[in-house]
């Protein structure tokens, strides 16, 4: 093993051994509150754990292939495991676009004044989180059904047509309408999520600024701690959003410049392999950051663990 693959299997073990543990870290606190302290449960909360669960298995399903490659491991993977390591990463990708949009804009409603003409929409947020969770895996379910005909593992035999993806595996050719229709649809579906994103998070940084200028003209009254709970979601959700576009742009920059470079670059590939995973290891930290019954759960384990040894 060379030392560039050295660093990048470093990157991919740290990646898939810090994101599985998070993320299964925050789904367990998040269950933890459903089943034995159902009364400080949120509405976001669902939304929260789908999240994890998604980041998890695509970490999972994405990098280890990329890991297991740079070990030197041949025929890893064959037809059936290319076409459902791949199905299952980018399915789980394509859900976490749409949870990260659907928190967005959840908050975005939530935090909008009592006058608003998104007000009435409060009372029905909790009624549509499951629906729209259950929509977003049968769209992507269906986007993605394409890849199934596409992809094969990889051999000498294999006259591959299409981009590079993965290690053991590659694109076939198949119809090229076909190929320009599953394109199309990656780019609308990816829109339709980030517009409505990209939106409400601005939104709720014209609410925090307008907020804020408020409560500097009013020194005598000190914020609610409903409104200070409030505040840090949407801080969270923005930071969410944040880490989401930066990470999508760098990813999809990569993507797309290895695409239209002739040759294939094994470096290139393995950034934008790292960089494919960035949000979905860092997502959990922020949840937890910002949230005060993570820490109080974390607070009570530690103070249990000491008095116990």
């Amino acid at each position: 093993m060379s030392a560039s693959d050295t660093i990048y299997s470093f990157f991919f073990l740290s990646q898939i051994f810090i994101g599985v543990l998070a993320n299964s870290l925050v789904f367990l606190i998040y269950a933890y509150i459903f089943l034995i302290e159902p009364q400080l449960k949120k509405p976001m909360d669902v939304m929260c754990m789908h999240l994890t669960v998604v980041n998890t298995v695509t970490i999972v399903f994405q990098s280890t292939p990329q890991l297991v490659s740079f070990y030197g491991v041949k025929d890893f993977l064959d037809d059936i495991g290319c076409q459902t390591f791949l199905y299952i990463s980018r399915v789980t990708r394509g859900l976490s676009i749409c949870t990260t949009s659907l928190l967005s804009v959840f908050q975005a409603i939530t935090v909008s004044p009592s006058h608003s003409k998104w007000a009435w929409l409060k009372s029905q947020l909790s009624k549509w989180i499951l629906p729209s969770l259950l929509s977003f895996w049968v769209i992507n379910m269906m986007i993605y059904s394409h890849i199934i005909e596409s992809v094969r593992a990889k051999s000498n035999s294999t006259l591959g047509s299409g981009p590079y993806v993965q290690a053991y595996c590659q694109n076939i050719k198949v119809e090229e309408y076909k190929s320009k229709l599953f394109l199309s649809v990656i780019i609308m579906h990816d829109l339709v999520c980030m517009v409505p994103m990209i939106g409400s998070s601005l939104y709720m940084v014209f609410i925090l600024y307008r907020h804020r200028r408020r409560a500097r003209h009013i020194h005598s009254l000190t914020p609610s701690s409903e409104s200070s709970a409030e505040n840090k979601a949407t801080r969270t959700i923005l930071l969410l959003v944040l880490c989401f576009v930066l990470f999508y742009v760098a990813n999809n920059s990569l993507m797309f410049y290895g695409l239209y470079n002739s040759g294939k670059n094994v470096r290139l590939e393995g950034i934008n392999g790292i960089l494919s995973s960035c949000y979905r290891t860092i997502c959990p930290f922020l949840l937890i950051k910002h949230n005060n019954i993570f820490v109080r759960l974390i607070f009570s384990i530690s103070k249990m663990r000491t008095k116990f040894f």
